[in-house]
């Protein structure tokens, strides 16, 4: 192996040294089969959307679509009364007016092709003539009414569709968000959701083509009974070959719709402006975009197979549907040629076949479709009658602020086989007038016993009462108008600042409320500086918007809790509220909350074991149980228990020396 030669002075390097960022990249782009962790995947609920995939059919089709098509006009008679009902009749007046065409050119075909003078052919046909062009030109009129009220009612459909699933979504148990197959019901339903600005124009397609094929079989029927059987034989082929590729596309999307959640997490996760800097200092970029790509050729993958499949099936439809058209021209001439049928209504046979099978193809194309936009439909509406089966169901007392609160032997644990419980035979009691404080190492159950306490979670196993009253006899909504909270990861709301801090219309006596809560905080002395004060929108990527600094953010949302506390007493909770507020800022709040401490339970979670001096009372945690109680003072002087452990963490400021001069590593 042959040395480096390295010029004096001039550190040794390798086309890696001097590129590590190529490395960085090549590492992943080299090797993308390589993994050695849990890809994101969605848990399924079953196969239930496979086997209905599955087991699509044209008898099926048949069978569903009228129940569509009443689905459909529901969701446009809900989002547009007059339009819809202007729509129906539109295309009812459209089919009569095809039909009364179709008549008219069988009596200006028998006027023509009799023998004599033109100029008595043509006073003949006049009146048929007349109805011709009548029929044809207010069914051209309607049809352009039809996709004016179409245009105008299909956004209605949409908006309404898409506020309704975000409803259904708020209406859940917040216990949902632990659950993997909520997170694949929601998806699903939103793919249904999309499909509502279509769902009209496809449900009308299909009223349209059924009309016009309806109008089309009486005449043929009227000319000869074996013009319409032989036109529904002749169809099956379509009809067989538009049910297939529906089914085909259908189970194609079913089975990459984890891999396209996926590509949104991390599309999310590369172009979001709150970890844009990790990214790029992180140098992460390569690695997640060779996860979005190995993603991405999933989905690539299963939709060239899709497409490869349903071109076959095409193909062969088409062989078929040749064949049938053979037959049914074949035997048109025959009926000519035997006399069976004279011209005259030989040539309406041949404009009312166009017609009918232009309608067939549009009612079984259109009708495949719909049929495939129902499955996507069956999991909107599911979602929306129970919210993924986390719908809230709760009991209707209205509380007041609770003078007592009790919890006896509480157990909760998050979803996954690997979880530990997060609380565990949690037992206590909370007063009126009391500031408790909650401590204890990460992971030890403080902010889930947080969220319990709120009724954000209901008990899996034991009991919260108020006053006596177990929560799951409370009406949500009234529960947590008398909580008011600071979570650990607290929302930075895109709204004016006094807007953050009352979520709601400002009047004059509500922003004098707003500005007690900020003057508590410091938060008004920020809002001074802001641009436009209190109607400055906090959101710097929209024009004219302000950022704030973490510090700031986290006075808002004290703030917020101090305004609701103080409309509303109840429960006041604060996990970490100033884990990003300097000394001075975080000795205003506790003292604050000291002040606000009558009328109300107070909670507070800090890490600080100092600030929970200001506490009457101290929970200490550990593996989620309560370890230790008592006053601050009398914790303190334990010599042992994890308090006393903490304490004395805390207070170690020792540094580790700094290595002597000239030592070795």
């Amino acid at each position: 192996m042959s040395e480096q030669v390295v010029e004096p002075g001039k550190p040794a390097t390798t086309p890696d040294d001097e590129h590590p960022e190529r490395e960085h990249r090549e590492q992943y782009d080299e090797h993308p089969e390589q993994e050695h962790d849990e890809e994101l995947r969605l848990r399924f609920p079953g196969d239930r959307r496979a086997q209905a995939g599955a087991s699509m059919s044209a008898t099926a089709m048949l069978r569903r679509l009228p129940h569509l098509v009443r689905r459909a006009m529901t969701l446009a008679w809900a989002a547009d009364r007059t339009s819809t009902v202007l729509l129906l009749v539109c295309q009812a007046l459209a089919g009569v007016f095809g039909a009364l065409a179709l008549y008219a050119t069988t009596g200006t075909l028998a006027a023509l092709l009799v023998p004599g003078p033109v100029t008595e052919h043509l006073r003949t046909a006049a009146p048929s003539l007349l109805l011709l062009t009548l029929s044809a030109a207010l069914r051209a009129v309607l049809g352009i009414a039809v996709v004016g009220l179409s245009g105008r009612v299909s956004p209605r459909i949409t908006r309404e569709a898409e506020l309704a699933l975000i409803a259904a979504g708020c209406a859940a148990e917040l216990k949902a968000y632990d659950e993997p197959t909520y997170n694949e019901q929601w998806e699903a339903a939103d793919r249904g959701a999309s499909t509502t600005p279509d769902l009209l124009s496809n449900a009308q397609d299909v009223i349209a083509s059924t009309v016009s094929l309806a109008a089309a079989a009486g005449v043929l029927a009227a000319l000869h009974p074996w013009l319409v059987p032989l036109l529904l034989l002749g169809s099956v082929p379509t009809a067989v070959a538009a049910v297939r590729t529906a089914r085909i596309h259908y189970l194609a999307a079913v089975t990459t719709n984890e891999d396209r959640g996926a590509l949104r997490v991390y599309r999310w996760f590369l172009i979001d402006k709150t970890r844009a800097d990790q990214v790029r200092s992180d140098q992460v970029t390569p690695f997640l975009m060779a996860k979005y790509r190995r993603a991405e050729a999933k989905i690539v993958a299963a939709t060239d197979r899709a497409t490869r499949e349903a071109a076959k099936v095409s193909l062969l439809a088409a062989l078929g549907t040749g064949a049938g058209s053979a037959l049914i021209w074949g035997t048109l001439l025959y009926l000519v040629a035997s006399g069976r049928i004279d011209l005259a209504a030989a040539g309406t046979a041949t404009f009312a076949l166009r017609t009918a099978s232009s309608g067939l193809q549009g009612l079984v194309g259109n009708g495949a479709r719909l049929y495939r936009m129902g499955l996507y439909l069956d999991d909107y509406f599911t979602f929306l009658d129970e919210a993924g089966g986390h719908r809230i169901r709760r009991g209707h007392r209205i509380p007041a602020a609770p003078r007592l609160v009790e919890v006896t032997d509480l157990v909760h644990a998050y979803p996954g086989e690997q979880q530990e419980p997060a609380l565990r035979g949690v037992s206590m009691s909370l007063r009126e007038g009391e500031v408790v404080a909650v401590i204890g190492q990460n992971g030890s159950g403080k902010s889930t016993l947080l969220k319990l306490l709120s009724g954000l979670y209901l008990p899996q196993s034991g009991r919260i009462t108020w006053d006596g009253v177990p929560v799951e006899e409370l009406d949500a909504e009234g529960m947590w108008s008398r909580v008011a909270r600071v979570p650990q990861e607290f929302a930075r709301w895109p709204l004016g600042a006094a807007e953050n801090i009352h979520l709601g219309h400002l009047t004059d006596q509500v922003m004098a409320d707003v500005e007690r809560a900020a003057a508590r905080t410091g938060f008004d002395e920020i809002v001074d500086r802001l641009r436009s004060g209190w109607r400055t929108l906090l959101a710097q990527g929209w024009w004219g918007g302000a950022e704030l600094s973490g510090g700031g953010w986290q006075r808002a949302a004290v703030a917020r809790a101090l305004y609701r506390t103080a409309r509303c007493p109840g429960l006041l909770i604060l996990d970490e509220p100033t884990s990003d507020l300097d000394p001075r800022a975080e000795h205003r709040i506790l003292h604050a909350l000291r002040a606000l401490a009558p009328g109300r339970i107070t909670l507070l979670v800090t890490h600080n074991i100092a600030n929970a001096a200001v506490a009457d009372r101290v929970i200490v945690m550990d593996k989620g149980r309560i370890v230790q109680t008592g006053t601050w003072a009398e914790l303190a002087e334990r010599p042992d228990g994890l308090f006393r452990e903490l304490l004395d963490l805390q207070r170690d400021r020792t540094v580790p020396a700094q290595r002597a001069a000239g030592e070795e590593s």
